[in-house]
């Protein structure tokens, strides 16, 4: 059974989480643990291909010829494994899967939600995307106080219940600003 990791960040963007996700997985197949890593991006767009790269950071296309987030580059560079289109996937994925199988009629007349459509589509694809790891390291990108980010943050609480405690384990990175006038590290 695979073991997931999540990694979150919460108050600025840019610090730093692909890294220490990347280092994380590189630690663990150092001990022979077979790693995958993916990220969830909560934006809407499909993928960052069309996205200006002052705004989002270049793009990094994997072997298949998906474009991705730059993040999975680094993954790339600090684990065995090569990156693929199912190792990273945004909001904007998600919604048009779940739109396409409501207009096939997969949920039979059910209003579609967030919860559980949504939510359940996001683990769906973690769980596609970790197939034969050991342990499976989920990025998140973005922080959690961005509203978008709110359908990942509870598909991985669920899937927290759903595999089990011993099988999910959680991550969260912080800024710890140096305030000068206090001479300190601020920690709240």
């Amino acid at each position: 059974m695979t073991k997931y990791v999540f990694v979150t960040g919460g108050v600025v963007s840019s610090l730093g989480k692909g890294i220490a996700a990347a280092s994380l997985g590189a630690i663990l197949e150092s001990r022979g643990i077979k790693v995958t890593m993916l990220k969830l991006d909560p934006y809407i767009n499909v993928d960052p291909g069309t996205m200006s790269p002052f705004q989002h950071g270049e793009v990094f296309v994997t072997d298949d010829g998906a474009e991705t987030d730059l993040d999975l580059g680094h993954y790339e560079r600090f684990i065995s494994q090569r990156m693929a289109k199912r190792n990273n996937f945004t909001t904007g994925q998600i919604y048009e899967t779940v739109i396409k199988k409501e207009r096939r009629g997969e949920y039979l007349g059910k209003t579609v939600q967030v919860i559980p459509h949504i939510t359940d589509e996001i683990k769906a694809h973690v769980k596609r995307g970790a197939e034969g790891a050991d342990v499976a390291i989920v990025e998140v990108g973005g922080t959690v106080g961005d509203i978008e980010s709110l359908p990942f943050l509870e598909a991985i609480r669920q899937m927290g219940f759903e595999e089990g405690k011993t099988n999910a384990c959680y991550i969260h990175l912080t800024l710890l600003p140096w305030i000068a006038a206090a001479g300190e590290l601020k920690t709240k």
